[in-house]
C-alpha cells in the first residue's frame, strides 16, 4: 500500500512539473531552441527525485514540446500554437481558396463515392436519400443549401465504412461548401448558375451509389466537382482581382 501511495504521489508531482513547464513553453518563457533547466535544477526546485523529473520531461516529449539532445540537455521545440496548422486558414472569402479546396476534394471525394457504392448499408442509403431530399427542399424554397449540401457529402463519406473519410470532411468543413447566400457578387461567392446544376448532379451520384455501381459513382462525383471547379474558374477569370486575390499555388 505504501509503495502504491508513493507511486501515485510521484505521478502527481510529475504531472505538476510537466504542467508548469508546459505553461512556460506556451507562454514563451522558453522560446524554441532554448535549453530548459537541468534535471538537477528541477529536482532541487520541486524537491523531488530525478525519476519524477524524467517522467515529467517524458510527458512533454510525448506531446512534442521538447527534445532531448544527448550530452546537452532538454530543449524547447516550437509549440503547436506557433505552428501553422493544416486547413486552419480555410476560407470561402476568396475564389482562389475555393478552387484550391475543390481540387483537393475532387481527389478525395471521387474515391469516397466509389467506396460508398461498394460498401453502403441499407440504413446509409436511407441517410443519403434523406440528405439529397433535404437539398432539394432548400432549392425549392430558396433557402441556403450550404449545410444540406455538406450533409449529403458527409452521408456519402460515412457510407464508405471508413471513419477517416467523414473525419476528413469535418476537418475541412469551414471551407468545403462555398457560400450560397452570395451568388457571384463577391469573392468566394457561388457562380450565379451554381444551384441550377446541383440537384441533377447530386441525383446522378446518389443513383449510382444506390445501384452499387462504384465506377459510375466515381465518374459522376468527378463530373460534379469538375463542373463546380470549372464554374469557379470562369467566375475568377471574369473579375478584375488584385494580385493577392489571385493565388492558385
Amino acid at each position: 500500500m505504501e509503495a502504491e501511495n508513493n507511486h501515485a504521489r510521484g505521478t502527481s508531482l510529475a504531472a505538476k512539473i510537466s504542467t508548469d513547464l508546459r505553461r512556460e513553453l506556451t507562454d514563451g518563457v522558453f522560446k524554441p531552441g532554448d535549453r530548459l533547466p537541468s534535471e538537477s535544477a528541477l529536482t532541487r526546485e520541486y524537491s523531488v527525485s530525478r525519476t519524477v523529473v524524467r517522467e515529467a520531461i517524458a510527458i512533454l516529449r510525448a506531446d512534442g514540446l521538447v527534445e532531448a539532445r544527448k550530452g546537452a540537455g532538454i530543449f524547447a521545440l516550437e509549440t503547436s500554437e506557433g505552428k501553422k496548422q493544416p486547413f486552419k486558414d480555410l476560407t470561402t472569402e476568396r475564389i482562389s481558396s475555393v478552387i484550391e479546396l475543390l481540387e483537393l476534394r475532387t481527389v478525395f471525394e471521387v474515391e469516397s463515392a466509389g467506396l460508398a457504392a461498394s460498401r453502403r448499408s441499407a440504413a446509409q442509403i436511407e441517410a443519403i436519400l434523406e440528405a439529397h431530399h433535404h437539398v432539394g427542399e432548400c432549392l425549392a424554397t430558396g433557402s441556403p443549401t450550404r449545410d444540406a449540401d455538406f450533409e449529403l457529402h458527409l452521408a456519402i463519406a460515412e457510407a464508405t465504412q471508413n471513419r477517416r473519410f467523414p473525419e476528413f470532411l469535418q476537418l475541412i468543413r469551414s471551407g468545403i461548401i462555398p457560400r450560397g447566400e452570395l451568388q457571384g457578387s463577391a469573392p468566394g461567392a457561388r457562380p450565379k448558375d451554381y444551384n441550377l446544376h446541383l440537384q441533377e448532379e447530386h441525383g446522378l451520384i446518389v443513383d449510382a451509389i444506390i445501384e452499387g455501381n462504384a465506377e459510375t459513382a466515381r465518374e459522376r462525383m468527378r463530373a460534379h466537382l469538375r463542373g463546380s471547379l470549372d464554374r469557379y474558374k470562369i467566375l475568377l477569370r471574369s473579375r478584375t482581382l488584385s494580385p493577392e486575390d489571385i493565388n492558385l499555388s
